[in-house]
């Protein structure tokens, strides 16, 4: 659309609106602004789109990765008699059940004396201002702890024990002593902090006043497993069960108990389901761009996008592959349909979870045999090298995409740079060309009325009579006038 004027308002000293003006003439030159701008809104929506389908990618490459390391390998443990014993089971547990008695758990050495009066009262002899007092940790050829005795510095029972718990601390003796008082009176208190042997305190020597009880526990764990008799010195037993450890809470003799040692079912199909639901949300959002829009009957922002097309592709590749392993052959696991897992017809996967289930508790060095083997023929294996390349930084085909974008983006964001800084420059040559045309304008009726004024002026001096003087005089007799 041109620019036009009102003649009579231009003529009547109104003038014009530079600004308008200016952007009228602007607005007709910045239609191939408004393309760029509308490009760089498409460019951006589509790596958002790209953006979000990779993540997707990563999300499944992780949990493709739980299917080809510990997840499928796990193991459980269970016990008939939990509050008996216990267990967990580490990778690596062989699937089997084992018959527990526990006969006696481990125990911490105690030592204790019989009661006396008071615990500030001197515990040395009458008549004696030092003494000596020794306990062995530990049984016959464990380390013997001593405490020499002085009056007034370690003789009563509060000092004694607080000079016991400083020389523990200092000579790692790892004991603690304190003052337990009742309705009988005081006495001295020495607990180990070991179980079993290692914990047994003896007394070796004592030439206190004090009488010392029978010492108490610093005895081993005694279990039988199978029938085979095991020792330990904590109640949390390694070793006994490879890759198992037991947990002994009571011991009850007359109780076995079971401990069943087999796949982690839960967590293998979880990790399975897992990978499901990642693997389908990639497919999903996949469809979605291919989707039509009946409002606006067009596809999403990457529905053009061959690269998608090819992506797509590649994953139904993936997602039907057999494996040829020869294990997986003669247990007949050799596809995901095998373990009641079938495609649905937009590409997504269902699952059939009481088949998976089986499947796993039926055979579960089978199960992991198809999505892992030594020969890397699994189909976690064959997922993992396919979406290595997929999601490769620099050639991975939607990474590939992203940096074409990012490119096209970064030379319209010079074009709309460059132009803009062009119409900032003419808007104020424009600015100055019609400001002074607005000045002319403005001042047109002052000029009108000058130049009106000036045509008056000279039209009323050429239209006044001249004044002639007469030289005629009365003519005197015998002359003539003329």
């Amino acid at each position: 659309m041109g620019i036009s004027f009102n003649t009579a308002s231009l003529l009547n000293g109104n003038g014009i609106d530079v600004n308008d003006v200016v952007s009228e003439i602007q607005a007709a030159q910045s239609g191939q602004l408004t393309v760029w701008q509308q490009d760089q809104t498409t460019l951006q929506t589509q790596a958002t789109a790209l953006n979000g389908i990779n993540t997707d990618l990563s999300n499944l490459a992780t949990a493709v990765t739980g299917l080809s390391t510990g997840a499928l390998t796990a193991v459980t443990a269970s016990s008939s008699e939990s509050a008996i014993a216990s267990a967990t089971a580490q990778t690596g547990a062989t699937a089997a059940n084992y018959n527990i008695v526990v006969n006696g758990l481990a125990t911490t050495g105690t030592l204790y004396t019989d009661s006396i009066g008071s615990a500030n009262t001197s515990i040395l002899p009458t008549g004696q201002s030092t003494g000596d007092f020794a306990f062995q940790i530990g049984g016959s050829s464990g380390a013997t702890a001593d405490i020499a005795i002085t009056a007034g510095s370690n003789d009563t029972l509060t000092t004694l024990a607080a000079s016991i718990n400083a020389q523990s601390a200092a000579k790692g003796w790892n004991v603690t002593a304190s003052v337990v008082s009742d309705a009988s009176g005081s006495r001295l208190a020495i607990y180990s902090q070991s179980t079993g042997s290692p914990g047994a305190l003896a007394v070796t020597n004592n030439t206190t006043s004090l009488v010392f009880e029978p010492p108490v526990g610093g005895t081993d764990a005694e279990i039988t497993i199978n029938g085979i008799p095991y020792a330990s010195t904590s109640n949390t037993v390694t070793g006994a069960i490879p890759d198992v450890t037991l947990t002994l809470t009571s011991a009850d003799s007359a109780t076995p108990v079971q401990i069943s040692v087999g796949p982690n079912v839960n967590q293998v199909t979880n990790s399975i389901d897992n990978f499901v639901t990642e693997y389908n949300t990639v497919v999903g959002d996949i469809n979605s761009q291919f989707t039509v829009n009946a409002a606006t009957n067009s596809e999403g922002p990457l529905g053009a996008d061959t690269s998608l097309r090819i992506l797509q592709s590649s994953l139904l590749s993936d997602i039907t592959y057999a494996t040829t392993d020869a294990t997986s052959q003669s247990s007949g696991i050799t596809n995901l349909a095998s373990l009641g897992i079938t495609l649905n017809n937009d590409g997504t996967l269902s699952v059939n979870s009481a088949a998976l289930t089986s499947a796993v508790t039926s055979n579960p060095s089978a199960v992991e045999n198809f999505f892992q083997n030594s020969s890397s023929t699994g189909f976690a294996d064959n997922l993992t090298a396919s979406l290595n390349q997929l999601t490769d930084p620099a050639q991975g085909i939607l990474n590939s995409d992203l940096n074409e974008n990012q490119t096209e983006q970064n030379a319209l964001t010079t074009e709309i740079t460059d132009f803009q800084s062009q119409l900032a420059t003419q808007k104020i040559e424009l600015d100055s060309q019609f400001s002074q045309v607005n000045a002319n304008l403005e001042e047109y009726p002052f000029l009108l009325q000058e130049v009106t004024q000036e045509l008056g002026s000279i039209s009323s001096s050429s239209n006044t009579p001249t004044s002639t003087t007469s030289t005629n005089t009365t003519p005197t007799s015998g002359e003539s006038t003329g």
